[in-house]
């Protein structure tokens, strides 16, 4: 009888049993994260082991995500809430009440197909939208050459109207844009002539997709649903677009912005935002809210969001500074609406 061979069975019960114990080290204690879930946040969201340890004890995380590009701002963030993710769906849904809160002064939805109506509510005063002065180069808000010179030529200045006149033609552009968006045609905005430099909001939103992996990480053919509106549509997403007039800085902005709602499995909901048009502070944007089931409380969801945007401010001289000083409220501001959502979802 060969007498290595106790040994060497003894060894390999040793080798498999330690085998055993790295595997079950690896796969960590046991989590009430959604294991697709706790795989994005370490893989692609860059959460820290201490930072998913933190959101599943119920604390609110954020961090900033690396920005891949001059001017490019990403953060990230999230929070355990007592809701269910269909809670948080139609929530989302009811747009006007869930965008509520002390920077968003006015906020509408578009009807399928938009109508001009749709944005009566919205008012527009001089702060608003300043264009008697407005020229290709120099403009108070993004606007391409060809309509700066709509508002040179259309607008009597001299008229006691004439801001009444602004507003309604502004008001007619916007709405092209969105009828443009919409349906898909080639008549959209290419190009924002209002400053030196020109800015391309499609090229800037095909970038921030780029550099975006995690979108189609969670859900193969969300990004392209967005690339690609109104062909090619995601099957099972709901969509519908929004306007808004928030503060920000020392003027306010107005932004038009599309929401796609998709269910994504038994245990996920997914709330994908892009900017169709904004006047001010951000070329291009795109943004993923998340709601996932809790493994042990059926009443309970994970609410994680991440928004990557871009501005032209952000680049050039001076741009470090800006970009720190971004960051920094940005992490301040999704922090207090993560906050503010799991307080209106867990009260309501």
């Amino acid at each position: 009888m060969d007498a290595t061979r106790p040994r060497k069975s003894k060894l390999a019960f040793i080798l498999s049993l330690s085998a055993c114990a790295a595997l079950a080290l690896a796969a960590g204690p046991s989590s009430d994260l959604q294991p697709d879930l706790r795989l994005l946040l370490a893989r692609d969201l860059k959460f820290s082991a201490g930072e998913i340890a933190d959101l599943e004890r119920g604390k609110t995380t954020k961090h900033v995500l690396p920005a891949n590009a001059a001017g490019e701002v990403a953060v990230v963030g999230g929070v355990r809430v007592r809701a269910t993710k269909e809670k948080f769906a139609a929530a989302y849904r009811d747009i006007r009440r869930f965008k509520q809160g002390p920077d968003v002064v006015e906020v509408g939805q578009f009807h399928n197909p938009p109508e001009f109506d749709d944005l009566t509510p919205l008012t527009i005063v001089h702060e608003d939208v300043d264009l008697r002065e407005c020229r290709v180069g120099d403009c108070d808000i993004r606007l391409p050459a060809d309509v700066i010179a709509r508002f040179q030529h259309e607008i009597n200045w001299g008229g006691a109207d004439a801001d009444v006149q602004a507003a309604r033609l502004f008001k007619h552009v916007l709405f092209e844009e969105v009828t443009a968006y919409v349906s898909g045609s080639g008549r959209r905005i290419l190009q924002y002539d209002d400053d030196k430099r020109p800015v391309r909001p499609v090229d800037d939103f095909a970038g921030l997709l780029r550099n975006s992996p995690y979108v189609d990480a969670i859900l193969p053919g969300l990004g392209a649903h967005f690339d690609r509106f109104p062909h090619g549509r995601l099957e099972g997403a709901d969509d519908f677009l929004y306007w808004s007039k928030e503060k920000f800085g020392l003027t306010p902005f107005i932004s038009v912005t599309h929401v796609a709602l998709v269910p994504n499995g038994p245990h996920q909901y997914l709330a994908a935002t892009r900017d169709v048009y904004s006047t001010r502070y951000v070329d291009a944007s795109l943004s993923l809210a998340i709601a996932s089931d809790s493994v042990n409380d059926s009443g309970s969801i994970y609410l994680v969001y991440v928004n990557r945007s871009r501005a032209n401010a952000l680049k050039g001289a001076f741009s470090k500074l800006r970009r720190s000083i971004v960051e920094r409220r940005a992490r301040g501001s999704l922090e207090e609406n993560l906050k503010d959502v799991k307080r209106r979802l867990e009260e309501n």
